[in-house]
C-alpha cells in the first residue's frame, strides 16, 4: 500500500498531518508527502515538512489513494480552484482509488465534482457545507463517512476514530 498525502504550501493543520502520518507509519503504510511548493511547507502551528514530491509530478497509477490535509492554506491558496489539483483528484476518484479529505479540504473534492450523491462528513464551516451542497454532495451529521472510494473526516479530532475504516479500505489488516 502506498498513499499520497497532500498539504498546502503553508498553514496546513499540523495536528492533522501528524495524526495521519503516525497512523500510516504505525501500520507500515508507505506514504509520500506532496505539495505544490518546492520549499519546506510550514504548518499553521509552525511544523516544517519537506515535500518528497512536487504534486505536478504525481502519477496516480503509483498510489493507492490520496489524503488531502485541511487547514487555512486551503483557503489562502484557493486550492479548491486550482485545476491541476482538481484534475488529480478526479483521476484518483475515476480509477476507484481512495480519496480522503479532512475538514475544509472537502471543498477540493466538491469542486473536483466527485461527490455527487455521496454522504460527506459533517462540514465544520459554512463555506464547506455550501460547497458540498452546491456540488450535490449530501452533508451528514457523522464525524467521518466512507462512501464508495470517497472518505471524509470532519476535523483533526476525528482522525483517530476514522483511521481503522481508512486502513480497511486500502486493505490493511
Amino acid at each position: 500500500m502506498r498513499l499520497l498525502v497532500f498539504v498546502a504550501p503553508n498553514d496546513f493543520k499540523d495536528e492533522s498531518l501528524d495524526m495521519v502520518k503516525m497512523f500510516l507509519e504505525r501500520w507500515k503504510v508507505d506514504n509520500v508527502l506532496t505539495s505544490y511548493s518546492k520549499k519546506d511547507c510550514v504548518g499553521y502551528h509552525g511544523a516544517v515538512y519537506t515535500p518528497q514530491l512536487n504534486t505536478n509530478k504525481v502519477d496516480p497509477s503509483e498510489y493507492d489513494g490520496i489524503i488531502l490535509v485541511d487547514g487555512k492554506g486551503i483557503d489562502t491558496y484557493k486550492l479548491y480552484e486550482f485545476r491541476p489539483l482538481l484534475d488529480l483528484v478526479m483521476q484518483f476518484s475515476n480509477s476507484g482509488k481512495l480519496v480522503c479529505t479532512i475538514g475544509n479540504a472537502a471543498r477540493i473534492i466538491a469542486r473536483a465534482n466527485v461527490i455527487k450523491g455521496k454522504k460527506i462528513a459533517k462540514p465544520e464551516d459554512e463555506e464547506t457545507r455550501r460547497a458540498v451542497v452546491l456540488f450535490h454532495g449530501v452533508p451528514a451529521e457523522d464525524r467521518y463517512v466512507a462512501a464508495d472510494n470517497i472518505m471524509t473526516i470532519s476535523t483533526s479530532d476525528d482522525i483517530e476514530n476514522a483511521m481503522p475504516s481508512l486502513l480497511e479500505r486500502i486493505g490493511v489488516k
